[in-house]
C-alpha cells in the first residue's frame, strides 16, 4: 500500500483587541486563503479567531489556549506579540512578530531613533494624537496652532494621513500652510490621530527581506516600484540597505523595508512591515514573479523554517 503522508496542521491566527483587530482579519484571511489554494497537499488550515472580548476560537468554537497543544502542528500569528508569548509557554512553534518590532512598525520616532545609530534617514515627521475638545481648545484655533508647530519643526510640502486604519480620512499632499490646516481640521472631523510627514520628493523602493531563502542567510528580493525602474547601483544601495537593517533590527520571518530615493541618490526609509501583502496584485507578489518565486514557495520557506 502507498505510504499515506500526514498533513502538517497550521493555525492560523487572527484577530485578538487593539486597533490592528481588522488588518489582522484580513492578513490572516489572506494567508488561510494562499495556503488552501496551493499547499492543501501539504498542510491542513485551522482558523483561530480571537476576539474582541479576547475569548479565543478554533473553527468558530471557543476553546482554551492550552487545548491547541493537541491539535496544532504549528501557528502563524497575525495578531498581537502577547500572543506568541501564550504559544511560547504552551511550546506551540510559531510565526509571529516580537514586541520591538511590532513597536517600531507602529513607531515613527522610536524608529527614527533606532535606525539612526546605523546611519539610516527619515523623513521628518510629527504625530497628532486625536483632538479633545476640553484639553486642545476650539477646532478651528486648534488646527492654526497645531499648522504653525509643524511648520516650525519643518517646512513644506507635507504628507498628512491618519494614524488609525479603521477610518476613511484620506491622504493628503499639503503644499501650503492653508493646504496643511485644512488637512489637519480633516483629520480632526474624522476622530483619528495623525502624522504629519515631510514630503520627499523621489522613486519609491520596496525590498523584501526573507532569512535562509536560497541559500543566502538573508535574501532580499529585486527593489519593486511600480513607476519606473532603478539602476544596477540604485538597486545594490537599497539591498544592502535592507539587509543592514534587517540585522539591525533583529527581524524575523519577514520584513519589508519601504524607502524614498530622491534625485541627488539619498536614501531615506519611510517605515517597516512585517508580514507580507499575499494577494496577487501586490508588491510582494510582483518581486516573487521577477525572480520565478510564487508567493506560496515563500510561505512554505516561512512554514519549514520554524523548529
Amino acid at each position: 500500500m502507498p505510504e499515506i503522508k500526514t498533513k502538517k496542521r497550521i493555525g492560523i491566527l487572527r484577530g485578538g483587541t487593539g486597533k490592528h483587530y481588522a488588518s489582522s482579519l484580513k492578513h490572516g484571511g489572506d494567508i488561510i486563503s494562499n495556503i488552501f489554494e496551493n499547499l492543501s497537499d501539504k498542510y491542513k488550515v485551522i482558523d483561530i479567531l480571537i476576539d474582541k472580548k479576547t475569548i479565543w476560537h478554533i473553527n468558530g468554537l471557543p476553546i482554551m489556549p492550552a487545548d491547541l497543544m493537541h491539535k496544532i502542528d504549528i501557528v502563524w500569528n497575525t495578531s498581537h506579540p502577547s500572543v506568541s508569548v501564550i504559544l511560547d509557554s504552551l511550546s506551540i512553534p510559531n510565526v509571529g512578530v516580537s514586541f520591538f518590532s511590532h513597536t517600531l512598525e507602529n513607531s515613527k520616532e522610536i524608529l527614527r531613533e533606532h535606525v539612526k545609530k546605523i546611519g539610516v534617514l527619515m523623513p521628518r515627521s510629527i504625530v497628532l494624537p486625536v483632538y479633545q475638545k476640553d484639553f486642545d481648545g476650539s477646532r478651528e484655533e486648534y488646527s492654526i496652532k497645531k499648522a504653525k508647530k509643524i511648520h516650525e519643526k519643518f517646512a513644506g510640502p507635507w504628507i498628512v494621513r491618519s494614524l488609525m486604519p479603521e477610518t476613511n480620512m484620506a491622504v493628503h499632499l499639503a503644499k501650503t500652510f492653508g493646504e496643511l490646516v485644512a488637512s489637519i481640521e480633516d483629520g480632526v472631523k474624522h476622530q483619528t490621530s495623525i502624522l504629519v510627514e515631510e514630503f520627499v520628493p523621489g522613486k519609491v523602493a520596496s525590498v523584501h527581506s526573507v532569512p535562509n531563502f536560497r541559500g543566502q542567510k538573508i535574501y532580499t528580493f529585486p527593489p519593486v516600484n511600480i513607476f519606473g525602474n532603478f539602476s544596477s547601483l540604485e538597486k545594490r544601495k537599497l539591498e544592502i540597505l535592507a539587509k543592514n537593517l534587517y540585522q539591525h533590527i533583529g527581524a524575523g520571518h519577514y520584513l519589508k523595508s519601504n524607502f524614498i530615493l530622491n534625485k541627488r541618490g539619498k536614501i531615506y526609509l519611510l517605515d517597516l512591515e512585517s508580514i507580507p501583502n499575499l494577494q496577487s496584485f501586490s508588491y510582494f507578489s510582483k518581486a516573487c514573479e521577477s525572480v520565478g518565486v510564487k508567493v506560496h514557495h515563500v510561505i512554505e520557506h516561512i512554514l519549514e523554517q520554524v523548529r
